[in-house]
């Protein structure tokens, strides 16, 4: 993964303490630079104007403009990299998720007095990630709004789906809400049995599975402990206290292990990926989105190792390209696709004409 030498940040934040605090937090570390700091909407447009800023942070509650407004304004007419930063991330998910739906990368809680060296880490972490896709975000985000109807109506193409036994593994983290509101509308009501480990903060589950609910045709679940994998169920598996694993093959089911985080992560991408490649092999697929870190890297080349199908979603489309990045690096991706088109790459690798033509 390349960083970049400097991400360029804008803190805007009603509070002048909270200004100072993460203003001091960026300006620690060597490769950010804090290019501005704003109290509301009308001084971050003008500063986003006079000093190009490649990421934002960005209050829900300010004076006059909203946070949430302000995003969607950004989003529309200077498209760059947003995270939010509010209280209300701890209490208002659903006003978090809103900011997810509209563009922020990602939703931060302000620290308390006990995490702020942990909560500074990751912030920088995420900073520059968000920075790395800068360019591309600016480029592709200006099609956001056309990308979830384009992605739902895509689920009628696939109304006489047949499937053909092969299961379906996906990871995703930071921009994962993005990716999947755009991914799982197109998967029909008889799609393939499909897992995905989902590294998002737990409060956002609850919105995200109403919305997908609503959206897909598929039924979606949240991830059972010894549920077997069906046709036309897609479970997600987010708990933070849990690993995700593919149990026997044939007759499949989903297992969900306590046991210690493997290289950082739980529920580890990499393990479920693994255990798919260990257990279903070439009658697995595997697919890497947008994400944070390299979780998922090792699971996803061990199946493609086996001859499995395995995916990345592109860095054109990705929020954060970091773990597809990772991954195609390692060789452990055949394809390297769009986010529009790997719906319908995973479908036509699990239908049954596919497998007879092949």
């Amino acid at each position: 993964m390349t960083l970049p030498r400097r991400a360029r940040v804008l803190v805007v934040d009603d509070s002048i303490t909270m200004r100072a605090f993460f203003g001091a937090i960026f300006e620690r570390h060597k490769n950010i630079e804090v290019v501005g700091t704003a109290a509301s909407a009308d001084e971050a447009r003008r500063m986003m104007i006079d000093f190009r800023p490649n990421v934002v942070t960005l209050d829900v509650e300010m004076p006059g403009m909203s946070g949430l407004d302000f995003l969607t304004e950004i989003m529309r007419d200077r498209p760059t990299p947003v995270i939010m930063l509010s209280s209300l991330t701890q209490k208002g998910a659903e006003t978090s998720f809103e900011a997810l739906e509209r563009g922020a990368v990602d939703c931060f809680p302000k620290p308390t007095s006990t995490n702020r060296e942990e909560f500074a880490e990751k912030l920088c972490a995420l900073v520059l990630a968000a920075a790395t896709g800068a360019a591309r975000f600016a480029r592709y985000a200006k099609d956001a709004p056309a990308r979830p109807q384009a992605s739902a109506a895509a689920a009628a193409t696939h109304a006489g789906f047949d499937w053909n036994g092969k299961i379906v593994t996906i990871s995703a983290s930071t921009g994962g809400v993005d990716a999947l509101l755009q991914l799982l509308p197109a998967f029909p009501a008889n799609c393939p049995p499909t897992v995905i480990s989902l590294g998002i903060d737990p409060d956002f589950v609850a919105p995200l599975l109403q919305r997908l609910k609503t959206r897909c045709p598929a039924k979606v679940l949240m991830a059972e402990d010894g549920r077997p994998l069906q046709p036309g169920q897609i479970q997600i598996a987010c708990d933070p206290g849990t690993h995700a694993v593919i149990d026997r093959w044939p007759n499949p089911s989903l297992r969900l292990l306590r046991s210690d985080p493997v290289n950082g992560a739980r529920p580890s991408a990499s393990l479920l990926f693994a255990t798919a490649a260990k257990t279903a092999g070439t009658n697995a697929v595997g697919a890497i989105l947008t994400g944070i870190g390299t979780d998922g890297v090792a699971g996803l080349k061990a199946l493609r190792a086996t001859g499995a199908l395995t995916i990345s979603q592109d860095s054109l489309t990705c929020l954060v390209d970091q773990a597809p990045s990772a991954a195609r690096a390692a060789g452990a991706v055949q394809l390297d696709l769009p986010i529009e088109a790997i719906a319908t790459t995973i479908l036509d690798s699990c239908r049954r004409q596919a497998e007879a033509a092949a």
